[in-house]
């Protein structure tokens, strides 16, 4: 309930930065969701064969994680990206789609900062995208 002192909604300006942001996180989002829509309906439609054949999946379900990547040869670390053509692997770049769609928008709000010379928010944005970047690029695994 609005109080007569209260600035409508509709009056409230959003900074550029944040229109930016929302965009392209709304735009990334989409991306991803369909990638994972579409890739799910070639996997159960059989247009793609999966690298695991289903019938195996609750036999290898049960095995510790180890066991199961030796006998689904299955690849570690970035190793998945070869086998986007097979069915049941190609959902996940729809997750790499959705997890990775911030960094874009960090990255895009950069040139935004600096032309404020805002140095310290270009300074946040370029130290998220490198933890990001550094939490997928598997190197704090600890040797996994």
């Amino acid at each position: 309930m609005n109080t007569p002192d209260a600035t409508p909604i509709e009056a409230v300006e959003q900074p550029v930065e944040q229109l930016r942001y929302a965009q392209l996180l709304d735009w990334g989002t989409r991306v991803g969701l369909v990638v994972l829509l579409l890739s799910f309906a070639a996997h159960v439609t059989g247009a793609l064969r999966p690298h695991v054949p289903l019938e195996r999946l609750p036999q290898l379900w049960t095995q510790p994680v180890g066991r199961y990547l030796i006998e689904a040869q299955m690849p570690t670390g970035w190793g998945w990206l070869a086998l986007l053509h097979r069915g049941d692997i190609l959902g996940l770049a729809g997750i790499a789609i959705l997890a990775g769609c911030s960094v874009i928008c960090l990255l895009a709000l950069v040139p935004l900062y600096l032309a404020r010379g805002d140095k310290a928010f270009v300074a946040i944005c370029l130290a998220e995208v490198a933890v990001v970047l550094l939490a997928a690029s598997g190197w704090l695994a600890g040797g996994h």
